[in-house]
């Protein structure tokens, strides 16, 4: 009658709570909410879209902490993860290669060499003065640029990954039953008592693992932002290249319109002197000629010109398919505008080694190296569980008296007899060292943009000033007296035709310095990081 009383007097409670822990033990995926982060900030599984963050100590990832199996049971198991004992801790970040969505600068594009233009009356600007300035192009490249809008979605991603690695350590809920006979316990077969426990494992971080881990993730976020910022400014230095070619083709077709109209006067004129019988009917063919191709280039520089515009809506995540909007699309640049220095070069590289985001990108990927020793410092030791139970049943129904319950509390700790982390913190060292070296590198090239971009602007404000003072007025002298001696019946067409073309070669080569200067001014700006020039 006891042991019949015994068995009804099982706790109902006990199943419901073995089926709990099963469903807990049970792996599921997505549901941890223990810290590895597997990739640079900003991958999430896929390729970082403003380039791997700099200092990243890249530590292999040997082993990864598991929460099963458990080791023991009841109070003579320790009821932690097995393998936290044996594993410092997951590494810090493993290698991940990591792919720029803006590699490559933009070339300047080839424009035909078109073989006959002329200069209209002299001009500092280009455009129309409701075109598109500069400014303006800039303002909606960083609105619109599909490239920018999907690189900014950087910063969130970083934000995400702080909050991922300021995550606590979930506790461990356990629960067994031990001692349960195959059938019955009696006093003829004695045994027992069955007894069921339930106990919570909380792993301490006596390391302060998750604080260092959050600061190496904020510095991480410190260098995407300033790779975003250097994104942006490699982006505004492509669009210098697309909206300088816009004005360069801009300027062959002023230019090739002015030379239409000269030789369209010029046809006439011999046309005149032909009817009147004064020239040979072979120097109005070879004027024709001329006129035939002038018109020819002229189209041709048209359809470059929508080619330019085309390139430049593309960047600035406008409408292509509308051609005549395309068509009317233009710019409003002072391309002609000399500029000299702004400042010296010592200031122009005092400013750079300041203002440029992929230098500053590298002072905060130092900061994060150091980040990651400490990182790997709190690493090196596991957690501290402290472990409770806060009910343990037996069941003494079989001995005819009444069961009891029980708690208990305990601390499971590793001895920190060897340092298993050695290899990573030595690794995360020389990574700082590594990191230093890569700034001063950084450094140097930075200097190096800046000398070479001031040299450059140098060079072709003097290529600007001879074609004004001494090459186009010497050239233009030239042709004008060739004119005369055509019209005095001293030469024949074809030699001022030569010295029509030769004065044609002087004008495309003026061209050519009066865009290589505003090219010039606009690389100043991007080795410096910031606008010293308009």
């Amino acid at each position: 009658m006891g042991l019949r009383r015994g068995r009804t007097r099982a706790p109902r409670l006990v199943p419901v709570v073995l089926v709990s822990a099963l469903l807990i033990l049970v792996p599921r995926s997505g549901r941890g909410q223990r810290f590895n982060v597997g990739a640079p900030t900003g991958a999430s599984g896929g390729s970082v879209v403003v380039g791997q963050p700099l200092g990243a100590a890249s530590f292999p990832d040997w082993s990864t902490p598991s929460l099963a199996p458990f080791s023991g049971a009841g109070r003579r198991g320790s009821h932690v993860p097995a393998s936290s004992l044996a594993t410092p801790g997951a590494p810090v970040y493993t290698t991940s290669g990591a792919q720029l969505l803006i590699t490559q600068a933009a070339q300047p594009a080839r424009l035909p060499q078109y073989g006959e233009l002329s200069l209209p009356p002299e001009m500092e600007t280009y455009g129309p003065n409701d075109g598109m300035t500069l400014d303006m192009a800039i303002e909606l490249l960083v609105k619109r640029n599909l490239d920018l809008l999907a690189a900014q979605m950087e910063i969130p991603m970083a934000d995400a990954d702080i909050l991922t690695a300021n995550l606590r350590t979930n506790p461990v809920l356990y629960a067994d039953a031990e001692l349960i006979p195959y059938g019955h316990f009696s006093f003829l077969r004695p045994g027992g008592p069955t007894q069921y426990d339930v106990n919570v494992s909380y792993p301490l971080d006596v390391t302060f693992k998750r604080l260092a881990r959050t600061r190496s993730a904020r510095e991480a976020r410190n260098v995407t932002e300033a790779q975003l910022q250097d994104a942006i400014r490699n982006q505004i230095d492509n669009l210098y290249t697309i909206y300088e070619d816009d004005v360069s083709a801009g300027l062959t077709v002023k230019f090739s319109e002015v030379f239409a109209n000269g030789i369209r006067q010029l046809y006439a004129r011999t046309q005149e002197l032909y009817d009147r019988g004064q020239i040979k009917e072979a120097d109005l063919l070879a004027v024709r000629a001329k006129l035939n191709q002038a018109d020819l280039q002229l189209r041709e520089a048209r359809q470059t010109k929508i080619k330019a515009n085309r390139a430049l809506a593309l960047m600035l995540n406008l409408p292509l398919t509308d051609s005549g909007q395309i068509e009317k699309l233009d710019v409003f640049d002072p391309f002609a505008k000399p500029q000299p220095l702004p400042r010296s070069r010592e200031e122009l590289i005092k400013r750079a080694l300041a203002m440029r985001p992929d230098l500053i990108s590298f002072k905060y990927g130092l900061r994060r190296a150091k980040a990651d020793v400490r990182v790997a410092q709190a690493n090196a030791y596991p957690d501290v569980f402290v472990l409770y139970n806060p009910y343990t049943f037996q069941n003494n129904s079989y001995f005819g008296v009444q069961s009891a319950t029980t708690w208990w509390l305990g601390v499971t700790a590793a001895v920190p007899l060897y340092n298993r982390n050695q290899g990573n913190i030595t690794r995360a060292k020389i990574n700082v060292s590594q990191s230093e070296v890569q700034l001063a590198s950084a450094e140097r090239v930075v200097i190096g943009d800046v000398l070479d971009a001031a040299q450059e602007l140098e060079q072709s404000l003097v290529a600007v000033a001879q074609f004004r003072g001494e090459i186009i007025p010497a050239g233009r002298a030239v042709r004008d007296s060739a004119f005369r001696r055509w019209q005095g019946g001293e030469i024949a067409m074809p030699e001022f035709l030569d010295a029509q073309s030769d004065f044609n070669d002087l004008v495309r080569q003026y061209r050519d310095a009066l865009v290589r200067h505003r090219r010039a001014i606009l690389d100043l700006n991007t080795a410096v990081g910031e606008r010293v020039l308009p």
